[in-house]
């Protein structure tokens, strides 16, 4: 079998990026048909998930907690660049699209992959270990990026609605990259072992076995992710219409653009933490799951801010109050997932409740 993989080096996952381009070019600035609009989805969704496989093949070289890091970083610069192409084009009614992306990754993030992740490990070993101390700190991460950018603009009184003025926002998004910064700086330097994943007895696992790529095939996966994150962004940009559309017609309010676009980028964070909870390495899981989180907000609220000074319409990033409650008491539940160090699968239960919740209150407000 390694020797048949040595002679065929071609995957789909290499000539997807390649073909993603050739689409992208043919594709845009046109008015596309059903047909085309199909072809599109499918060569976006084929690319997401090429990115992220040349992503864990960057990531397996550099080791975690790294790994989880690129990937969300690479995760996360595709829902910036879809936000903005989205937002320059969306006028002042793409006012929101910042604010219900980001907090639909958030709940995607700290619901969903968390809790589809403690459920499988859970399912498969029947209880799940990791490291309070990291899980801890990036939920207090998470927590405080999500207070200040997305609670405080809806209780701010000098401008009107629920957005910051320009020092508020400048603030926001200063704070949000520093903040951002130091998670970064604690997970990979000051205290990268909090993040690695541990045994039942607290101690840190060895990292697995499995022969990393060499220098040559990590590189070319970092060329192609690149292409890949390219081709993403501008075939989002293709199929933007159709998905406004889509949720239009389906009745759903325009905020739920916001969800579509979150679970789309998400989609690759979601398969690679579960299949980390099969292999019982939790914390690379729960790393995915807050790192995706910090990272969404962290970057997002930064570019948003900056290109607000030439994007149309007003930026509104304060919540409403169904959706501080649901913020809040997500954060509530994952303190008492995290504080243990261990979970079974009523805590993962738990958490895929709150995003059934969010998920119904998204489509039917």
């Amino acid at each position: 079998m390694a020797a048949s993989r040595r002679r065929f080096p071609v995957s789909w996952t290499t000539v997807m990026p390649v073909l993603a381009v050739v689409v992208l070019a043919l594709s845009w600035g046109r008015d596309l048909g059903p047909v085309p609009v199909a072809i599109v989805a499918l060569a976006l969704g084929g690319t997401v998930l090429a990115a992220v496989h040349h992503a864990e093949v960057v990531a397996h070289r550099v080791g975690e907690p790294f790994g989880s890091l690129v990937l969300a970083i690479a995760v996360t610069v595709i829902e910036v660049a879809l936000i903005v192409t989205m937002m320059s084009s969306g006028g002042p009614e793409a006012g929101t699209l910042a604010r219900d992306t980001v907090f639909a990754a958030v709940m995607i993030t700290m619901n969903g992959i968390a809790g589809i992740s403690l459920m499988v490990g859970a399912r498969r070993y029947g209880e799940t270990h990791f490291n309070p101390e990291g899980s801890g700190g990036a939920l207090a991460t998470v927590a405080t990026l999500a207070s200040v950018s997305l609670v405080l603009p809806t209780f701010t009184t000098s401008t009107p609605g629920p957005a910051f003025n320009g020092t508020q926002l400048t603030f926001a998004a200063v704070a949000s990259l520093l903040l951002y910064g130091l998670f970064v700086l604690t997970q990979t330097v000051r205290h990268r072992d909090f993040f690695l994943p541990v045994d039942s007895e607290g101690s840190v696992k060895e990292e697995e076995h499995a022969e990393p790529p060499t220098n040559k095939a990590a590189l070319t996966s970092l060329g192609l992710l690149l292409v890949a994150l390219v081709a993403v962004v501008g075939l989002a940009k293709v199929e933007s219409p159709a998905i406004e559309a889509g949720v239009r017609a389906a009745g759903f309010p325009q905020s739920f653009v916001g969800v579509v676009i979150a679970m789309l980028v998400l989609l690759p964070e979601t398969l690679a933490a579960t299949r980390a909870a099969r292999r019982d390495r939790m914390q690379t899981s729960l790393n995915l799951a807050y790192g995706s989180a910090i990272a969404s907000i962290g970057l997002t609220i930064p570019t948003i801010a900056l290109a607000s000074i030439w994007l149309d319409g007003p930026l509104l990033l304060g919540l409403g109050a169904t959706h501080i409650v649901l913020l809040a008491l997500t954060i509530a539940v994952s303190v008492l997932t995290v504080v243990p160090g261990r979970a079974t699968r009523l805590q993962g239960g738990v958490h895929l409740v709150l995003l059934a919740a969010f998920l119904v209150l998204a489509i039917n407000p």
